[in-house]
């Protein structure tokens, strides 16, 4: 996946988180982030790829995100990857 596409995934991604105020409250919530904040802190490197390690971090919500922004789940990870994001680790029991 293209850098550019991977920007693209993510931003779609924060916006989806956004569209939800539970959403973007538990987002904000992780983060440590004010909602006034956002906007600063998305210029930031590796926010981008943060936002997609939220969405992933929660199975329903990155079936929900995928499904609206009609991606496989798995273009997550390939996203934050490319975004410079270190490849996550499975647990494994």
């Amino acid at each position: 996946m293209s850098p550019e596409t991977a920007e693209n995934l993510a931003i779609q991604g924060l916006s989806f988180l956004a569209a939800d105020p539970d959403r973007l409250g538990r987002f904000l919530s992780e983060t440590g982030l004010g909602p006034d904040q956002i906007r600063a802190a998305a210029a930031e490197p590796g926010f981008l790829a943060g936002v997609l390690s939220h969405l992933a971090s929660n199975e329903q919500l990155a079936k929900d995100f995928a499904a609206e922004a009609s991606c496989d789940p798995a273009d997550l990870f390939k996203a934050h990857v490319a975004l410079g994001g270190q490849p996550w680790e499975r647990e494994v029991p």
